[in-house]
C-alpha cells in the first residue's frame, strides 16, 4: 500500500490522495485588478491533470491594499468571482479538490502606500512603517474576511484556508513582538484570529472544513516558540478550525535561530501540533522527495503533505511520486503513450 495514494476525508472534503499543492503566489495578475487570468487557469488546471488531491489557490486578499504586491489575487469584489469559478470548475473535471487561501498582508503589503497592521512596527527599518489599525478598522477587517469567504464559496471551493503564517496580518496579531496594542486585541493575542474564524464559518456550509496555515515558531530574535504557536492553534481550533497547515517563520529576518532548510525540517512541528491538540495537520517544507512524503504520511506525522517548489518544477508531481512509489499510477489517457 502506498500511503500517499490513499483517499482522505474530512467533513465534506473527500480527497483522492494525500497530496496538496501548497499555495504559492504567482504575481501574475493583469491590470492589477486582482482577478485570475489565463496564466492562473493553466497553472492550476495542469496540476489537477497531474493528479494532485487538493489544490490550494495562492494567497488571495480581502482588499486591494491587503496584497503583498499589486499583481496578487483578490476577492474583495463580487465581480472577481466568475474568474475563480472558471478555474475551479475545470479543476473539478479532473478529480482534484480546490481550496483558496484567504489573507491580508498587513505590514508586508509592499505596494500599499500606507500598510496597516496591529501596531506601527515595520518588518525592518527599510520597510514602510505600518499604521496601527483603529479598533473599528479591526472590526471592519473581520467583515472583509467574511465577505471574501462568501465569495469563495460562491466560486465553488471545497474548502477555505486562512493564512495565519509567514508574518501576514493574522500572524501579526498573534505575535507578541509585532502586536504591542494595549486594547483587547493586544491583551488577547488570539482575539482577532478567533473573530475572523467565526466570521468566515458563518458563510461557509456547515460541513465544509476550515483550514488555517500557521507559523509554529518565529525565527526573529525574541520570536515566539512552539508552545506559543500551539496555544494560538488551540484557541483557533476551539473557534472552528478543522485542520492546521503547519509552516514556520516568515515574520521578519531570521536572527540567531535559523530555519532548518533541509528536507522535512518542519515535519516535527506538524506532529507536535497534531499530538498536542488532536487535530489533523498538513506538513509542508521541502517534502518533494517522494519517499520522504510517503514516510511523513505512513509514520502518522501528518494526514496530508503539501508540495510547493516541487510542483512548480513538475505539474505532474503527484502522478510521478505515486508512480515512483508504487510502479503504477492513473495516467490521463491522452498521456499514456508517454509512459
Amino acid at each position: 500500500m502506498v500511503h500517499l495514494a490513499t483517499p482522505y476525508t474530512l467533513k465534506s472534503l473527500s480527497l483522492p490522495n494525500r497530496i496538496v499543492m501548497a499555495p504559492m503566489c504567482q504575481y501574475s495578475v493583469d491590470a492589477k485588478d486582482g482577478s485570475p487570468n489565463d496564466w492562473h487557469f493553466v497553472h492550476y488546471v495542469s496540476r489537477a491533470v497531474g493528479g494532485t488531491g487538493l489544490i490550494l489557490i495562492e494567497m488571495t486578499d480581502v482588499e486591494p491594499d491587503g496584497r503583498i504586491t499589486d499583481y496578487d489575487l483578490g476577492l474583495w469584489s463580487d465581480e472577481q468571482v466568475p474568474a475563480f469559478r472558471r478555474i475551479i470548475d475545470e479543476v473539478h473535471k479532473y478529480g482534484s479538490k480546490v481550496g483558496i487561501q484567504i489573507a491580508h498582508a498587513g505590514r508586508k503589503a509592499e505596494d500599499a502606500k500606507q500598510p496597516v497592521g496591529p501596531s506601527a512596527i515595520p518588518v525592518t527599518p527599510d520597510w514602510k512603517t505600518p499604521r496601527a489599525l483603529e479598533r473599528t478598522e479591526v472590526e471592519r477587517m473581520v467583515g472583509l474576511f467574511r465577505d471574501a469567504a462568501r465569495r469563495a464559496v460562491e466560486a465553488g471551493v471545497d474548502t477555505i484556508e486562512l493564512h495565519g503564517a509567514h508574518g501576514y496580518l493574522l500572524h501579526q496579531f498573534h505575535s507578541p513582538l509585532i502586536n504591542n496594542r494595549t486594547d483587547e486585541y493586544g491583551q488577547d493575542l488570539a482575539k482577532f484570529g478567533v473573530e475572523v474564524i467565526r466570521a468566515v464559518k458563518e458563510v461557509m456550509p456547515a460541513d465544509m472544513p476550515l483550514l488555517m496555515r500557521v507559523s509554529a515558531v518565529e525565527y526573529m530574535d525574541g520570536g515566539y516558540d512552539l508552545d506559543h504557536g500551539i496555544a494560538m492553534c488551540e484557541r483557533y481550533r476551539d473557534a472552528g478550525v478543522d485542520l492546521f497547515h503547519i509552516s514556520s517563520g516568515g515574520e521578519g529576518p531570521a536572527g540567531a535561530r535559523k530555519p532548518g532548510n533541509y528536507p522535512g525540517y518542519q515535519v516535527p512541528f506538524a506532529r507536535a501540533v497534531k499530538e498536542a491538540l488532536g487535530v489533523p495537520v498538513i506538513a509542508v517544507g521541502m517534502l518533494e522527495h517522494p519517499p520522504l512524503a510517503e514516510a511523513t504520511i505512513a509514520s502518522g506525522d501528518a494526514e496530508l503533505v503539501a508540495v510547493a517548489r516541487g510542483m512548480l518544477r513538475d505539474p505532474y508531481w503527484a502522478l510521478h511520486a505515486i508512480r515512483e512509489l508504487s510502479g503504477d499510477a492513473e495516467i490521463p489517457k491522452p498521456y499514456r503513450r508517454g509512459y
